[in-house]
């Protein structure tokens, strides 16, 4: 993984604010020992959580989409490690181990593309990089028993993280197949054709390839589904979704209900927790919406899949700080620290 970039404790430390009496999360969370032997690092760590970060909008701007995704690991890392360790949430239970940078390659195409149809070829072209380092780290973490973290990124980050966690799964003994199911609260289904990778069509991917066993989407705006991809979910007894109209307009379950709804269709194995940030209303995303869930909604999500699924991993995608046009939110870091924060808690305490 040449694109990775390794913490060690004195880095960690240098975003913490150091206050006398309390003890913050940056104190306490775990560094590998050795990051010439990942592998062994991992395994010999008493971590239970390994928490890393993929700030790239490569995926997204592969779908024709805004850049600015590459923008929230950073603040989402300087609130998360300034939350107070304490008996809700202790942190050394997790294993911060960096994140991957793969903005050498975006400047790369955005110097030598002549036109949009070549950028965008490029760009897709560069998604498959990114799935194939993606995919052998979340490999890595879960052969070991370890349970991913990942805060992204486009959410073509999925397929690799579904991929990784199927194949890593199995190796380690706790699934018979190596496939595993996917709940997504996002305003998309992200299963748009596989006309080359992107962040609208990680799950299209996965299933097509044989890692994605079920997959439920909650949320679904009616607006934003092709017809196309309608009929594909519709017709596929492995794939189910509850639209954002039937919880909060008409009103056929309320969110609560929806969202055990999908724990319980994907309840026969491990799990992958999806959730796009462009779902919550006016945070800031490439997709940002002015009709959404409420960040209460969003951290209700993440607990209750946390406790009552058997999840794989956690992906918290599509959230950014700043956008490349220019819309800006500095408080998209601390919503993304409360989220990763309930998901621990809630498999934890």
């Amino acid at each position: 993984m040449k694109h990775f970039k390794y913490y060690n404790k004195k880095e960690v430390l240098s975003l913490v604010k150091i206050r006398r009496f309390e003890t913050k999360l940056g104190e306490r969370l775990q560094v590998l020992n050795n990051i010439d032997e990942l592998e062994r690092s991992i395994q010999e760590s008493s971590a239970k959580f390994v928490l890393f970060g993929i700030p790239e909008d490569i995926g997204v701007k592969a779908n024709g989409g805004i850049g600015g995704a590459d923008s929230a690991w950073l603040p989402f890392l300087q609130s998360f490690l300034n939350i107070q360790s304490n008996d809700f949430f202790d942190g050394g239970d997790i294993l911060l181990l960096g994140h991957f940078d793969f903005s050498e390659v975006e400047k790369l195409i955005e110097s030598n593309a002549h036109d949009y149809d070549e950028r965008l070829d490029a760009y897709r072209h560069s998604v498959i990089m990114i799935d194939d380092e993606v995919e052998q780290l979340i490999h890595v973490i879960t052969q070991n028993k370890k349970l991913p973290i990942v805060i992204g990124g486009g959410h073509n980050n999925a397929y690799p993280c579904i991929k990784g966690a199927a194949k890593g799964w199995y190796k380690a003994g706790v699934i018979e197949l190596p496939q595993i199911n996917a709940i997504n609260l996002d305003a998309h289904a992200d299963y748009r054709p596989t006309e080359g990778r992107h962040s609208g069509n990680a799950f299209r991917y996965a299933d097509d390839d044989g890692y994605l066993e079920k997959y439920c989407v909650i949320g679904l705006h009616e607006n934003y589904i092709p017809q196309n991809v309608w009929m594909d979910m519709v017709n596929n007894p492995f794939v189910d979704c509850i639209t954002y109209e039937d919880i909060f307009i008409h009103e056929k379950r309320n969110f609560i209900q929806a969202v055990a709804h999908a724990s319980s269709f994907t309840d026969d194995t491990l799990c992958g927790i999806e959730l796009d940030m462009d779902c919550i209303e006016y945070a800031l995303s490439s997709a940002a919406t002015p009709v959404g869930i409420t960040p209460q909604n969003a951290r209700q999500y993440i607990t209750f899949t946390a406790a009552d699924s058997k999840p794989a991993y956690l992906h918290i995608c599509e959230g950014a700080t700043v956008l490349s046009d220019g819309r800006s939110d500095e408080s998209t870091g601390k919503l993304l620290s409360y989220l990763v924060s309930d998901f621990i808690k809630a498999i934890e305490y």
